[in-house]
């Protein structure tokens, strides 16, 4: 009985990774890495479920996914956040950060 290795497994893990890590760019990268994580997730999910018994590292794959979910959220959260935070100080603030100070004391009413 020779098990093989799923496909994608590294690719998921790998990706699931750089999810987590590409949340800090604006969480743009993070969410395209944890949904591409996700979609070779569920190919070597199906595969994996067909026969159990012919794959060895399903726990390679597992894993990939639960940091895929940790990235896509996290970097949700920091998109919402940069999103929210262009809106109330405006974009020329995010480059200047003395404007930006003079922004969020007027937000605060200071």
């Amino acid at each position: 009985m020779n098990q093989q290795k799923l496909p994608n497994a590294t690719a998921v893990l790998v990706l699931g990774i750089v999810s987590i890590v590409g949340c800090c760019c604006y969480g743009l990268p993070g969410l395209i890495a944890g949904i591409i994580a996700l979609v070779l997730y569920s190919k070597d999910a199906k595969l994996y479920k067909a026969n159990p018994t012919e794959y060895s590292n399903y726990s390679n794959l597992n894993t990939g996914r639960i940091l895929a979910i940790i990235g896509i959220i996290l970097s949700a959260l920091y998109a919402v956040y940069v999103i929210v935070l262009i809106s109330t100080v405006g974009w020329e603030a995010m480059k200047d950060p003395q404007l930006m100070q003079e922004r969020i004391r007027d937000l605060m009413g200071q």
